[in-house]
């Protein structure tokens, strides 16, 4: 086993978050003669080609079933294979080299297939593939961020007047402790003009920017007045309180704070306060990533459709884009494995729907827009992105390449299946179509219509253009600059489709395409869930 060692972060500066992976031993190899085994586990992660090492357990002495508390913290990237080993050793000597110590076993898989199950237990295997006796490892995956929100509705009443005849702008500062001891600004609402009793708009802030996490903290609102257009302002007043106290406000009880202004208080005898500050309304609740949605069970299914229409070229022409080259690929096959070897990672069954469009089939050589490739209309699945890839090598030789390229049909397939799962009321299934096409749509009118439509469920289209056609229309259907609209003037509830052409990813690493291509993904998941007002599966309240 060659295993390197290097203090350089592994994968790249786009991280989603970070991910908290929990690690388990179960029935060991006994490694030690008088004792039992003193394992530790390692976590490698490839990087081009070779095993880096990440980070060690401690070493639980005498233990064949340890059940580590070091944690292993990962950055998760979606939109890239991140290929993880987990090896354990019995540690002999206080040495760092791993050579130096007895190996119990390692598993390999991706970190996609542990967020997908969240929790996987398998078979630990030795150097030369066999089990290592009955050990087995569990890893559980946790993501490592508050996702909370908090939600104000605030007021005032009765301010102290900046003057006689002077207007009042009134606005609230928000300020929690920096580390340095000092107030850090977090957040500004709105000036409120003319008032002594403002009402302000309701705003939502991410819990760990106001409090840092922490409800009992004390945070400090300043009241000011906004009096000319340089931004300088006047201070009325101020108070301390915690998020805490806030929630017990209740839109029938709001919550009334006085505003002190401490120079006032001091010369007036008499000084009540610098008015009062009303917290209407204060709500807790979460903000959920995508990856909470993956952990909460939710499973992405994956469709194929691919364009086999006659302008690609006969497929036994090397210059066809469907000509399969001596290395066994070509544009077509590179942008399954681009994407598919992402998304299978997220659906258990990794049975996946391929059709064709834009051929005629046998025996009465009808076109069809819509056919499985594996010539079996009643069960269209094939098994993972290797079944995909096979059935596609071996349908070419039996169709007939024809025409017109026509989208709707396969936009329609899938959307019909995403529609059932909107039944469900539940954050569990979102429906991924992939399209690879070498060039214009036929049926324009027909697509934006059906694309229109699917914005409303739980469904994103990504279109792969191979060749070097002209795929403007592809581009007007990636809704990044315009808001699409249907023929009839219908607009899209949200952007489903993600376009890209392979050509500009010719002669880049593999994985490039797949970043491009599954960029968007994510946002679009939590964007239809949040819509849909639905939460993960198995999540817990704020």
């Amino acid at each position: 086993m060659a295993y390197t060692v290097t203090p350089t972060p592994v994968g790249s500066q786009y991280c989603v978050c970070k991910v908290e992976l929990s690690v388990c031993g179960q029935n060991l190899l006994d490694r030690d003669v008088t004792s039992k085994s003193d394992p530790f586990c390692v976590l490698f992660m490839e990087d081009n080609g070779k095993w880096v090492e990440l980070d060690r357990t401690e070493t639980a002495v005498n233990n064949l079933n340890p059940a580590f508390s070091k944690k292993f913290i990962v950055d998760y990237h979606f939109e890239e294979v991140q290929k993880l080993k987990f090896a354990l050793f019995d540690q002999d000597k206080s040495s760092m080299q791993l050579y130096e110590h007895d190996f119990l076993g390692e598993f390999s898989c991706t970190l996609g297939m542990i967020v997908s199950s969240k929790k996987i237990t398998r078979t630990l295997v030795l150097g030369n593939g066999k089990p290592a006796g009955k050990g087995m490892i569990t890893i559980a995956a946790q993501e490592l961020s508050d996702n909370r929100v908090i939600t104000l509705s605030m007021a005032g009443r009765k301010l102290d007047k900046k003057d006689l005849f002077g207007k009042s702008d009134p606005f609230l500062e928000f300020h929690k402790p920096g580390d340095d001891g000092k107030w850090m600004l977090v957040h500004r609402t709105e000036v409120i003009k003319y008032t002594l009793d403002p009402i302000w708009k309701t705003f939502t802030v991410p819990l760990v920017s106001l409090c840092d996490g922490d409800i009992e903290k004390l945070i400090k609102v300043v009241m000011c007045y906004d009096y000319d257009s340089d931004g300088g302002h006047d201070f009325i007043g101020e108070f301390q309180t915690s998020v805490a106290k806030m929630c017990e406000a209740q839109d029938a009880s709001p919550l009334e704070l006085e505003c002190i202004n401490p120079k006032k208080q001091k010369k007036k005898k008499n000084y009540k306060n610098s008015g009062i500050i009303i917290v209407k309304s204060c709500k807790i609740t979460r903000d959920f990533s995508f990856l909470d949605y993956i952990l909460g069970g939710c499973q992405l299914m994956f469709t194929v459709g691919i364009d086999f229409t006659a302008s690609n070229g006969n497929p036994r022409d090397p210059s066809s884009l469907h000509y399969i080259n001596p290395m066994g690929t070509n544009e077509y096959l590179s942008a399954i494995w681009a994407v598919g070897q992402i998304i299978q990672d997220y659906d258990s069954d990794k049975m996946f729907p391929a059709l064709g469009f834009g051929a005629q089939l046998p025996p009465d050589w009808k076109v069809s827009h819509e056919f499985a490739i594996n010539f079996n209309p009643t069960n269209p699945f094939c098994s993972g992105v290797e079944g995909i890839v096979q059935a596609y090598s071996a349908c070419l030789p039996h169709i007939r390449f024809y025409g017109p390229t026509n989208f709707s049909p396969i936009v329609n397939h899938v959307a019909r299946f995403a529609a059932q799962a909107t039944q469900q009321e539940a954050a569990s299934q979102y429906f991924i179509l992939l399209i690879i096409t070498d060039g214009v749509i036929s049926d324009m009118d027909e697509t934006r219509h059906a694309v229109v439509q699917a914005s409303k469920l739980p469904m994103s289209i990504i279109i792969v253009g191979v060749g070097n056609a002209d795929f403007a229309a592809m581009e007007f259907l990636d809704g990044d600059s315009r808001v699409l609209r249907s023929h009839t003037g219908e607009e899209a509830v949200r952007d489903i489709v993600q376009f890209v052409p392979f050509r500009d990813f010719r002669n880049a690493p593999k994985e490039t395409l797949a970043k491009a291509v599954l960029a968007e993904l994510p946002q679009q998941v939590m964007q239809y869930f949040k819509h849909r007002n639905l939460p993960p599966i198995n999540s817990e309240p704020a």
